[in-house]
């Protein structure tokens, strides 16, 4: 497998992001290593609040989050996806798998890191990993917080605004990856913002996860990944620990998709489920701060 690896000096003095890097290893699967990125923050000995980002964004999404949910006393360990961030980026297309991915972050917050009664935030493809985690390790996590995301089978139509995305993004020549999630915001971000998630990839030659996960998003029931998310399905609807939605109110892509979890999830019953005004798709990115002190209070309420 080619890999490429983001030099350090494109992470240098980006706005609003003092933290400190540190780096694992997993297998990429065909005889090789990966090194993932992740950030841990707080206290080493808090309940640890596992932040997920999705595409094509990187662990900077919740850089407004951290120091409100590190300040209560969580620890927060915030991973870049393999192919996003600071992780290395495997360079072709064709070495991107949804199963692969899933199995990356597996190995990183399991095997290696060894997180334990994990409260999972996810958003985007975050919840398309995540929720496959959940499903398939559901003794790790002690709460979920859903947020503008799911986990689609192929079994149902998807919303027109996320098939016109995906077949944008796999015939775009170069992904704009910051002009992107400037638009999938509510707020206009600052010029220094845009560049941060640009930072990652150097080039188009980078981008080769950023362009194909959209495509890797099951939409017919005999895509590859379809049995596996029927199978999560399957155990989420056993999933009886706490489990919260707060989606936004901007998000075309994933409107309506809050109400899925609050019906089959046992745990989500109850739940003090909340919208986030004002936000779109990136909701970190928009009301960073308030998304936090929901997390904070969701796990003050039900430890």
């Amino acid at each position: 497998m080619d890999v490429l690896r983001t030099p350090d000096d494109r992470f240098t003095d980006l706005p609003g992001f003092p933290f400190a890097p540190h780096y694992v290893e997993v297998d990429d699967h065909e005889g090789g290593r990966l090194r993932v990125h992740h950030l841990d923050e707080g206290p080493a000995d808090g309940p640890v609040v596992l932040l997920l980002h999705g595409e094509p964004s990187w662990s900077y999404l919740y850089r407004t989050m951290i120091p409100v949910l590190a300040g209560a006393g969580l620890r927060c360990v915030a991973p870049d996806l393999v192919g996003f961030g600071r992780s290395d980026k495997p360079a072709r297309q064709e070495d991107h798998s949804y199963a692969r991915h899933v199995a990356w972050m597996r190995e990183c917050l399991f095997d290696v890191l060894d997180l334990t009664d994990v409260t999972l935030v996810c958003q985007d493809w975050g919840g398309l990993i995540g929720l496959r985690l959940v499903g398939e390790h559901p003794d790790r996590f002690a709460r979920v917080v859903v947020a503008n995301t799911g986990m689609p089978t192929g079994d149902q139509r998807m919303p027109d605004a996320f098939l016109a995305w995906q077949r944008w993004a796999s015939e775009a020549e170069d992904l704009p990856v910051g002009r992107l999630v400037d638009g999938g915001c509510t707020s206009d971000l600052p010029a220094e913002v845009v560049a941060a998630y640009d930072a990652p990839f150097p080039d188009r030659s980078f981008k080769a996860g950023a362009q194909v996960l959209p495509s890797l998003v099951p939409t017919s029931p005999d895509d590859p990944a379809a049995a596996a998310n029927r199978a999560a399905w399957e155990a989420l609807q056993r999933f009886e620990r706490p489990f919260l939605t707060a989606f936004s109110d901007g998000d075309p892509i994933t409107a309506g998709g809050e109400r899925v979890f609050s019906k089959l999830v046992p745990g989500a019953s109850g739940q003090p489920h909340t919208t986030i005004a004002g936000a779109g798709h990136f909701l970190q990115e928009d009301r960073g701060p308030e998304l936090a002190d929901v997390v904070v209070s969701f796990v003050r309420g039900s430890a």
